[in-house]
């Protein structure tokens, strides 16, 4: 009865069902490209899983390639897509049509198993730790926190073992540790063959204006894990796709314990897999690296607009610009956080320290965006506070060496490091995890980048990018090499 009631009560206005289903439409360029991963098909009759169908523009490609003799089971919610999706049966006569939450219905074994194909564009909308999905979910062994991931691990499970799913996907589960357990069951269950890469969903997805990067997985289940082909363009008609294979230790690391999906675009190793100098972990330059602690909201009655002498500056991404801290500006944030005991255990020490946006804007060059708090800006604060929306680079909560905050936050903002950070993070968002799993130079090396950084009146791009590269010439020139397999990550990121 809840599952009826859900469907029941739909909002009537298409762009508000759209906000509430998570619904993007599948333009029918990117159904056929979709359907053509599909290998030729011999023997047994083709058996296709169409989960949240939508218009059926998947399933009426599948048909169009495959031909009339194949079995469609399309699943939608939306009353008002199954009535567009029973004009299939014009396409091919053994469609099975169900009204109903795809979710609810393959964790309670309301859908048959052993499809041969699935495909699918399933709904982007993240489920709440306390929901019903959520509760059904964990009941058939998935965790997840995106119904895309939901639908495409279901759907793994409904396939027969050989089978085959293409589905297209935001690229927000190659990284992160939300979707860690997606990825190991992903891994375990599939091989990989190919991703293709859209790189930005606003092209391959012009009418419903979403940005994010987002892949095209083609998954065999129980399938054999061999080379994988990637492939990238910007837009749905494919008329500048790349593709290169690459083995698939490039896609996951072997050594990383979080399995990132890296999704290299060009052959050979990145600048940063290639430096010389980029060999160390965080724990070896012996720094540590935190979200900011500071969530406004749950300390509203302490933060101030202006700085009083009972206060502490307390630091937003607004803050920053141009690689320093601006402090305080005219803002509806506050600038300063009140010094008391329920805050004490939220602020760091004064000093200085590197910080790095965990989202940065769609305007931005970079994904990476590294900036250094100095506390003379700041007047010289006993403590300061770290609003959430900040990556903070810290020793024990206190400041680090002028040069090590300038060094760490100029080889940050290295083009090596934004290469090598596309490679498996395909949305704004930068996690800590993420810049844990970097490898960076050593803390020599970071010291002569910093105090190199601080002498500078302005920095561009190109002088970063210069810089490092001298760096990386002086190091060689006097025998140095880089002992490691390349892989531009670190075994200690878990830690």
């Amino acid at each position: 009865m809840q599952q009826q009631l859900e469907i029941d009560t739909l909002p009537t206005k298409p762009s508000d069902r759209k906000t509430e289903l998570g619904q993007f439409m599948t333009p029918d360029d990117v159904a056929t490209f979709m359907v053509s991963l599909f290998p030729v098909h011999q023997g047994e009759t083709p058996r296709l899983l169409d989960p949240g169908a939508g218009e059926g523009a998947l399933s009426r490609a599948f048909v169009e390639r495959f031909g009339s003799d194949v079995e469609v089971t399309a699943i939608e919610r939306d009353p008002r897509m199954v009535a567009k999706l029973t004009n299939l049966t014009e396409k091919v006569e053994r469609l099975q049509v169900i009204q109903d939450d795809f979710v609810h219905l393959a964790s309670s074994n309301g859908v048959s198993s052993a499809f041969t194909h699935a495909i699918l564009n399933p709904p982007y909308k993240k489920i709440r730790s306390n929901s019903a999905h959520r509760q059904a979910l964990s009941a058939v062994g998935i965790e997840t926190v995106n119904l895309y991931a939901a639908f495409a691990a279901l759907s793994i499970q409904l396939l027969q073992s050989g089978g085959h799913l293409v589905a297209i996907i935001p690229r927000s589960f190659c990284n992160g540790p939300y979707f860690r357990p997606f990825r190991e069951f992903l891994l375990e269950h599939t091989a990989i063959h190919r991703i293709h890469l859209y790189e930005s969903r606003v092209d391959a997805f012009k009418s419903d204006m979403v940005l994010q990067e987002n892949v095209i997985l083609h998954l065999q289940k129980a399938g054999k894990q061999g080379d994988v082909c990637i492939s990238t363009s910007r837009d749905q008609s494919l008329e500048d796709m790349q593709t290169f294979t690459f083995p698939f230790e490039r896609i996951v690391l072997p050594s990383d314990p979080e399995q990132f999906i890296h999704v290299p675009t060009e052959e050979g190793l990145t600048q940063l897999e290639r430096s010389p100098i980029v060999d160390s972990s965080l724990k070896d330059v012996g720094v540590k690296l935190s979200t900011g602690p500071v969530v406004d909201f749950r300390v509203r009655e302490h933060l101030k607009p202006r700085p009083t002498k009972k206060t502490a500056p307390l630091l937003y991404p607004l803050h920053f610009s141009d690689g320093r801290v601006s402090w305080p500006k005219k803002s509806k944030k506050p600038n300063a956080i009140v010094r008391c005991e329920e805050t004490n255990k939220w602020l760091y020490a004064g000093g200085h320290y590197c910080v790095v946006r965990r989202f940065s804007s769609k305007e931005e060059r970079r994904r990476v965006v590294a900036s250094v708090v100095e506390p003379s800006r700041l007047g010289d604060p006993e403590e300061i506070g770290f609003e959430n929306h900040l990556n903070v680079f810290h020793v024990n909560k206190s400041g680090l060496a002028p040069e090590l905050a300038w060094g760490l936050a100029a080889y940050l903002n290295t083009s090596a490091v934004d290469e090598a950070f596309r490679r498996f993070n395909g949305n704004t968002q930068v996690n800590a995890t993420d810049l844990k799993r970097l490898l960076y130079p050593s803390v020599e090396i970071l010291t002569c980048f910093g105090t190199w950084a601080q002498q500078q009146p302005e920095l561009t791009q190109d002088m970063i990018d210069l810089k490092f590269k001298e760096l990386e010439d002086a190091h060689s020139n006097r025998g140095g090499h880089r002992d490691s397999s390349g892989a531009g990550v670190t075994e200690s990121a878990a830690e």
